[in-house]
């Protein structure tokens, strides 16, 4: 729940009476999991997205697929969509062969990201010698290559190798000036912390839209699993509520109904007018978020 103390920044860039929201996807790795994917991307289609993403591989071992991906989303619905984009293990020259086979294929969103290192979140990261040094430098390559609309990430409970918010500020600050049109956050359980982060980058001179990304639990054990691994917390009285429910998947869906409705009115109450949803190829319970908003397919 928000802290009463707290106050929203708000989005003061990027300000739109109507609400934007967009989907995030992963490539399908078999046949019945790539029929479930396009399933999922035409259920959410008719609701209009602002944009949709499709995640890219640890050392771009995806990066085949996530081209399909993106390129046939765009062709079969007229949905704009992204392509994320990492750094780790690749030169510069093998980085940028990507973004120029992005750009020939009519993709002009890319959604930028440094990558964790192959040993997992909170290692160190070691650059590749002949590549970029982080997500900023990332961003500023992939502008020298063309006029794309970047979107990169923001950690509302701070990456967890940054040794303080003043160094967490700073590094958006560079992505953003490096020529990133957004941030989307990471998944986030508690809404205090992401206006808090709001604040914080207000008060740093970041004034591009900072966009919550919301993950709906459709398995508190997997979302727990992913939390642990990417430094989110999981507050207790979220994990109260889903205590014993692992084999009670009915009740489990609704809980997560309830929940995930209570982030977002909330959001919506502090004038949040973008909102980012972290799929994993499922449209259920992204469905029932965008009615909560006031969405209605084709409308």
């Amino acid at each position: 729940m928000i802290d009463d103390n707290v106050r929203a920044s708000r989005q003061t860039a990027d300000q739109r009476p109507e609400l934007q929201i967009s989907f995030e996807f992963f490539p399908p790795k078999t046949d019945v999991m790539e029929e479930k994917f396009w399933d999922t991307v035409h259920k959410l289609a008719p609701l209009k997205p602002r944009f949709v993403s499709v995640t890219y591989g640890a050392g771009g071992t995806t990066r085949e697929r996530t081209l399909r991906m993106v390129s046939s989303i765009k062709a079969d619905t007229g949905v704009d969509a992204a392509a994320h984009l990492t750094c780790v293990g690749a030169s510069r020259d093998e980085v940028d062969g990507v973004v120029r086979g992005y750009r020939a294929a009519g993709i002009s969103r890319i959604v930028a990201l440094r990558g964790d290192p192959p040993e997992g979140v909170g290692k160190p990261f070691t650059p590749h010698p002949d590549g970029y040094q982080n997500a900023a430098d990332l961003v500023a390559g992939i502008r020298r290559i063309g006029d794309f609309d970047i979107s990169v990430a923001a950690y509302p409970e701070k990456h967890p190798q940054s040794p303080d918010w003043a160094t967490e500020m700073d590094n958006l600050k560079r992505k953003i000036d490096a020529g990133a049109s957004r941030a989307i956050t990471q998944m986030f359980f508690s809404n205090g912390d992401y206006l808090r982060y709001l604040d914080r980058a207000r008060a740093a001179g970041i004034t591009a839209p900072i966009v919550p990304g919301i993950q709906p639990i459709h398995s508190f054990k997997q979302i727990s699993s992913f939390a642990a691994r990417s430094g989110a917390s999981i507050p207790g009285w979220l994990a109260e509520r889903f205590e014993g429910l692992d084999d009670e998947p009915e009740t489990h869906a609704l809980v997560a109904s309830a929940v995930a409705a209570e982030q977002v009115t909330e959001l919506l109450d502090e004038g949040v007018t973008e909102f980012h949803f972290f799929t994993l190829n499922r449209s259920p319970l992204a469905l029932a978020l965008a009615r909560i908003l006031g969405l209605r397919p084709g409308v």
